[in-house]
């Protein structure tokens, strides 16, 4: 079996060289040329699958170690009978200790305190879902809207307006889908985002073009009150320099890139292609993870819940590193700067999730209890 894969796919040769041989190659770079005799393709997000890509190859599972699918022609799977996985929910939690490290920092930067912020969460799939369990896991109001699942499962879900009107963060997990019912290519146009609220904060970790980047850089060069975070670029590796500039924080798509994250993707997509062969799974995550670097932390029950929350994301992860990197990266040449974006990405550092983060509370405190509990930290 021959096995084509993005070189950036962490663990690859620890679950897949039991299956046959591996071609490893930049994401961007593959094409027809390489999966031609290719059994397997594994990929991430930078890398179109479809018609063009595979037609006259043989390849007949195609992997995506990543929660989209954006990137897939599922329907040209589906009559070419490729079967294809995948990989929902891998990096959530990483995108979830994203968001909270940037509400720190703003949070920071405006003197405000974040228990008193009304949250907007736009899209309640894996990683939307899981940042409002976690938000009002911490006691805080949050707005959630999402009209598939609103569709399906009523419940106090709300409209687009709501959290536009009534929302001081607005926080995008949304899939990106270019049309159908739901259509979220520039969910936030022009329109909308003049209708932020005085001193909204806007968080893109989903993709590029759910927001109208020309119109955000407009806005933000209109509005000083309103701070941006993007993680996701229209045209990435390109990148607006002048919007970048006016971001609060800019990143290069890399939220959800903890540890953890890539390498529970990895083990997903195995897992796929085991039960696609009928094989048993040999290989297991849990096994390969390395131990965490921050052994315990340790609180006393006297700490005061907002320095222990900073405290104990940032002992983790802050964005405010990664926000430093990019600016450094960015470059008036097109050719120079694509490449350092893809650079900072293939060379990304280790990060570890906070879920799991070992605390030890010294004394009874219900309040740092419910912190470490809506975090995820395990109590010792």
């Amino acid at each position: 079996m021959l096995i084509v894969a993005d070189e950036n796919i962490p663990l690859l040769d620890a679950f897949f060289a039991g299956f046959g041989e591996i071609r490893r190659y930049p994401g961007r770079a593959i094409d027809a040329a390489c999966v031609r005799d290719a059994d397997v393709l594994l990929v991430r997000s930078v890398t179109r699958v479809d018609r063009q890509l595979l037609q006259g190859s043989q390849v007949r599972f195609v992997g995506t170690c990543t929660i989209g699918t954006d990137h897939l022609d599922l329907d040209y799977f589906n009559q070419a009978g490729i079967q294809w996985s995948s990989a929902p929910g891998c990096n959530a939690r990483g995108v979830v200790d994203y968001v909270l490290g940037s509400l720190l920092t703003l949070a920071e930067l405006d003197g405000v305190a974040l228990s008193q912020r009304v949250y907007g969460v736009v899209g309640a799939g894996e990683v939307g879902g899981r940042l409002v369990r976690v938000l009002r896991g911490l006691g805080w109001k949050v707005l959630v809207c999402d009209p598939l699942r609103a569709a399906g499962e009523g419940g106090d879900y709300v409209s687009l307006d709501t959290v536009l009107e009534q929302s001081d963060v607005v926080s995008l997990h949304t899939p990106l889908q270019r049309g159908g019912e739901h259509p979220t290519w520039h969910l936030l146009d022009e329109q909308r985002l003049a209708r932020l609220r005085p001193g909204a904060w806007l968080i893109n970790a989903s993709r590029g073009p759910v927001v109208d980047n020309a119109a955000l850089r407009a806005l933000l060069l209109e509005r000083d009150d309103v701070h941006a975070v993007l993680d996701v670029w229209e045209g990435e590796p390109q990148v607006d320099l002048q919007l970048a500039d006016l971001c609060t924080l800019a990143t290069p798509h890399i939220a959800g890139y903890s540890l953890d994250g890539r390498q529970r993707g990895t083990a997903q997509i195995y897992q796929a292609l085991c039960r696609v062969l009928g094989e048993a799974e040999r290989v297991h995550l849990a096994d390969l993870l390395p131990a965490q670097a921050l052994a315990q932390i340790e609180l006393h029950a006297d700490a005061d819940p907002a320095w222990a929350l900073a405290t104990l994301c940032r002992a983790v992860y802050d964005p405010r590193r990664d926000d430093a990197d990019f600016r450094r990266s960015l470059s008036n040449d097109p050719a120079q700067q694509r490449a350092a974006f893809d650079q900072l990405r293939k060379h990304y550092p280790v990060r570890r999730e906070i879920e799991g983060l070992a605390v030890r509370l010294r004394g009874e405190s219900p309040q740092l209890a419910q912190l470490l509990s809506a975090l995820g930290a395990v109590q010792g």
